[in-house]
């Protein structure tokens, strides 16, 4: 079983780069075929999903923009339950279909409060693509119409997501090892 060490933590092969490329590909085709005569803007949360967001885009054939918002809710390997908005949204939304990119919607609650503050833009629609989603640990009820993966409640790093800021850059996921 291949294993990185990333500070302190060990953690396990469990998703593989080809199997998450086929993902992408999948969300990306539905999202084309969704949403083909509505030249949506997507919203991509950074930090985490900037590879899942880098590799859906390039498989958006539909006309589309990008940008950009920034959120932060961890510290070390647990949710604080706290959101906080670090780097707002830049474009007007005003009558738009809006495409939020996200890495993963585990609790929902950063979900949540970026749906709430984007609603305050008048935004036409809001639709979610998010690359995982952990159903057993959601606290609210979303439409989340663009999943790539469901995955269980377990503590994952690469392919955009990291531990105290490093993993981010891993092409596969790797699991917390207990």
């Amino acid at each position: 079983m291949k294993t990185v060490q990333i500070l302190d933590k060990k953690f396990a092969l469990s998703i593989n780069e080809q199997s998450i490329q086929k993902e992408v590909t999948r969300v990306a085709q539905e999202i084309n075929r969704d949403l083909k005569d509505k030249e949506p803007i997507f919203v991509s949360v950074l930090n985490g999903s900037f590879m899942f967001t880098a590799d859906l885009m390039r498989q958006i054939t539909i006309p589309s923009k990008i940008t950009f918002v920034k959120l932060a809710s961890y510290e070390g390997v647990a949710s604080t339950g706290v959101i906080k908005e670090v780097m707002g949204l830049s474009e007007d939304i005003q009558g738009r279909t809006v495409v939020i990119v996200e890495d993963i919607v585990d609790t929902g609650l950063t979900m949540q409060r970026l749906l709430e503050t984007l609603g305050t833009r008048h935004p036409k629609e809001i639709h979610i693509a998010t690359f995982f989603v952990k159903p057993d640990k959601l606290k609210v009820n979303l439409n989340i119409e663009y999943a790539a993966m469901k995955i269980p409640n377990d503590f994952i790093v690469g392919y955009g997501l990291d531990y105290d800021g490093y993993g981010r850059n891993l092409p596969e996921i790797y699991t917390l090892v207990e």
